[in-house]
């Protein structure tokens, strides 16, 4: 009767934590739905495809949802080979004429210059890049040529022009030294490649 005795506690034990068991684990699972269904995360929006030209002229099937991109380079089907543009600087303005001083704001006649050879150019897409001399800390050069390049693209998809890029160099990549005047005037420029 002992034996039968310890066994039916031990049972008994065993069945209490069982049961406690499962009303934590009850209480676990509730509260973790609650949590999941607070952080559930419902995406809308649409696919949006395109092509991408990189630095070299060559294009890339592109695809963006927002949340994940998709890309993959895109081959002429009869050679396997990377299908690629032709890649040239196709125009390089002095910033002095494009734009008001120390700003990024375009002149009336710049605007118009640009819009005149945007219209003309007939590339598939432009790379725009802003340098400027170095008169200003980094910092604020930085920030200076990439709303001038910024202003540029502006104009470019104003007319119906594909931008690749658009890219705010500072004064990192000079053409001249900045020890005069004229040459601190080359450095004040606005670079336009061509992807034809």
């Amino acid at each position: 009767m002992g034996d039968v005795c310890v066994i039916a506690i031990v049972s008994h034990a065993i069945a209490r934590a069982a049961g406690i068991c499962a009303v934590a684990a009850s209480a676990w699972i509730a509260t973790a739905d609650r949590a999941a269904a607070q952080d559930t995360v419902i995406v809308t929006g649409r696919v949006e495809p395109g092509l991408w030209v990189d630095p070299d002229g060559c294009l890339h099937w592109v695809a963006d949802g927002g949340l994940e991109g998709y890309m993959e380079g895109r081959v002429n089907p009869e050679t396997g080979m990377p299908v690629c543009l032709d890649v040239n600087t196709c125009a390089v303005s002095n910033s002095d004429v494009l734009f008001h001083t120390d700003s990024a704001r375009l002149t009336t006649s710049g605007r118009e210059q640009l819009r005149q050879f945007f219209s003309s150019a007939g590339a598939f897409a432009y790379a725009i890049y802003g340098h400027t001399d170095s008169r200003a800390s980094d910092e604020y050069n930085m920030r200076l040529s990439q709303r001038r390049a910024a202003a540029v693209a502006n104009v470019a998809r104003s007319v119906g022009g594909r931008v690749a890029r658009e890219i705010g160099y500072g004064e990192r990549r000079p053409v001249a030294p900045n020890d005069s005047a004229a040459n601190m005037q080359r450095n004040r420029r606005v670079e336009i490649v061509c992807y034809r």
